[in-house]
């Protein structure tokens, strides 16, 4: 029977992805379902962080230009291993800053209001950060965000109807802003028909893929996506706080940043020292400081097995993941409460399984007490994320029988229900 843990350890022989899971550090014997908040340290990140601190002491400052991976070249080198996750060319990819930093850099560039073009398109369930964000170009441009910042409401507080966003495409909108796939129920947007409609009213579009990359494929240059950019530490396992990246479509190389810094230069006139920019031919034009040369080592060794694994079959495997794990909480958790959030439909479902529950900062705290690592939302929102490159069908199969027993048991009832300091 599909429910019996035998079943999961059928899953998991049959699974040609297993072998990656050595390659991590799972901690303190947990079951670790928070994959798309910070990605589990790999042996490999280590060895390539190790490898450039060696350069470090090596070369001293010839690291620049030296050794394996010479440091000048390496937000190219690491947006190139990047392209194929986000189906894109080498040249359309930069590993840089961050989130926030590439969000504002890129709006600075695009955003440019004009006549009745005023306003910028995002949507209701979008993650805090980027809505600032939004909120402090408008106010650079002397525009009330309340009126300027149109967001795309939501019917049931957890997912958008595309034809919502579509229909708030007006003649006054400039830029659109949105997620890739939505951070609380996972729901993936139509990003192919959101791009083909924006271009008909002649909007430019771009996308967050922070909690896309490394969890789904993309075909960002064949979809025509203007833009879109990333973090780096969720699914590709980058490290907390780790670099960074974007995606520029070729058709916008050329145009001077809106942010230009000693990055955006051409790699050739760089070290010419001249007050004038003349930027770089590509998407490298859109970097601005000196890259974080130590905080994007561990993507060399990270991206290495996403190219080793491909992002097809992660794909795949996370699909059975979630599918599984609905599946148990459909048959063993009936009776306590749960409504599943996230899209059931596999095209519209990213890598996790979004539960609601009135109890959920405390049911979160019980599992963590149980050695699951679970993600609490506020205000009723848990996130269970099991990641291709290194959860089992079988943590699957444990953790539903443990938050079974937590049920039960009324485990939940010993803790408070709200969030800690991080949820």
């Amino acid at each position: 029977m599909k429910t019996d843990k035998s079943y999961a350890q059928h899953l998991d022989q049959q699974d040609n992805l297993k072998n990656f899971r050595n390659e991590f550090y799972i901690p303190n014997d947990t079951i670790y379902f928070d994959g798309n908040s910070l990605g589990l340290m790999s042996k490999r990140a280590e060895t390539t962080v190790n490898t450039l601190m060696n350069a470090w002491k090596t070369y001293a400052i010839d690291g620049w230009t030296e050794g394996k991976h010479p440091w000048f070249y390496l937000s190219q080198k690491l947006g190139k291993m990047s392209a194929p996750l986000v189906g894109a060319k080498p040249e359309e990819v930069i590993v840089t800053g961050s989130t926030t930093t590439n969000l504002h850099q890129l709006v600075a560039s695009f955003f440019q209001p004009e006549g009745n073009k005023t306003k910028i398109l995002a949507d209701e369930l979008n993650f805090p950060s980027d809505i600032y964000a939004l909120k402090s170009q408008l106010r650079l441009h002397n525009l009330n965000p309340v009126d300027h910042l149109i967001q795309v409401k939501s019917n049931d507080e957890n997912t958008l109807k595309t034809q919502d966003i579509i229909d708030a495409m007006t003649n006054d909108i400039a830029l659109i802003i949105l997620p890739g796939v939505l951070y609380r129920s996972g729901q993936i947007l139509d990003m192919e028909k959101l791009t083909r409609e924006a271009h008909k009213r002649g909007i430019l579009i771009g996308f967050d893929l922070c909690h896309s990359i490394g969890s789904i494929p993309h075909q960002l240059s064949d979809w025509d996506v203007d833009f879109a950019f990333w973090c780096t530490y969720k699914h590709l396992n980058g490290g907390p706080g780790s670099v960074g990246g974007l995606y520029m479509n070729e058709k916008h190389f050329g145009n001077e940043p809106g942010l230009a810094g000693w990055f955006s230069s051409s790699k050739e006139k760089q070290f010419d020292m001249e007050h004038t920019l003349t930027p770089a031919g590509d998407v490298g034009a859109y970097q601005i400081g000196t890259p974080h040369v130590l905080s994007a080592a561990p993507l060399l060794g990270s991206l290495e097995m996403f190219q080793e694994a491909g992002i097809n079959h992660i794909r795949q495997k996370s699909l059975q993941l979630t599918n599984y794990l609905m599946e148990l909480i459909e048959t063993k958790l009936t009776d306590y409460n749960f409504t599943i959030a996230n899209p059931k439909d596999e095209s519209m479902r990213a890598g996790h399984v979004y539960l609601k529950h009135p109890e959920a900062a405390r049911i979160c705290r019980a599992l963590k007490a149980d050695k699951v690592i679970p993600d609490f939302r506020n205000p009723n929102g848990i996130r269970l994320a099991p990641v291709a490159l290194y959860n089992t069908f079988e943590e699957v199969w444990q953790m539903v029988q443990i938050l079974k027993t937590i049920m039960d048991e009324e485990r939940y009832k010993k803790y408070e229900n709200k969030r800690g300091v991080i949820a």
